[in-house]
């Protein structure tokens, strides 16, 4: 879904995976742990201050192809939702912000909804820019809502007790 929403471009992408709500909240805002499950980034990172992830919270990412984004956390409210805002990024993005909520669909599914908005740098590509670019993460997000969340909650990786492995099994995978 993309639509306009005030000045930004804004698309959402979601997505149903059989693990519960709070286990995988905490897994996805677990830094040290950031990059097992996200293929888009090289690096994944809190700065200042922070040791983990909340309101105030700063945060530095890097794409595969070098791109950085500095972000802090805007909203923090597990298991249900999470959202940050850049304050510096790549030359291209003059403004992002992107929100991650989570519904527990039963005890042992989650549906997590990926929200993101951006403007584009110059501005003189406007909307049409805006629209572009949403629409390659859009077609990114839905080709590959993200095979290595997938491929890192269907094998419940060793961290995880092995009661909590037990528990889950195989039933946690990406639908």
């Amino acid at each position: 879904m993309v639509y306009r929403d005030c000045a930004m471009t804004t698309f959402a992408r979601s997505v149903e995976i059989e693990a519960p709500q709070a286990w995988l909240f905490a897994i996805m805002q677990d830094y040290p742990r950031r990059l097992a499950w996200d293929e888009f980034l090289s690096k994944a990172e809190l700065v200042g201050d922070a040791t983990v992830a909340g309101i105030g919270a700063r945060a530095w990412c890097v794409d595969r192809a070098g791109r950085g984004m500095a972000t802090v956390y805007v909203a923090f409210r597990p298991p249900d939702r999470v959202a940050v805002k850049m304050t510096k990024g790549p030359w291209m993005v003059s403004s992002f912000a992107g929100s991650w909520v989570y519904r527990a669909l039963d005890d042992t599914r989650t549906e997590l909804t990926f929200r993101y908005a951006l403007e584009l740098r110059p501005r003189w590509l406007g909307t049409l820019g805006d629209r572009l670019l949403a629409g390659l993460i859009r077609q990114v997000l839905r080709d590959h809502p993200n095979p290595a969340l997938t491929v890192y909650t269907r094998d419940v990786p060793t961290w995880i007790s092995d009661t909590l492995r037990d528990e889950l099994g195989d039933r946690v995978t990406l639908r």
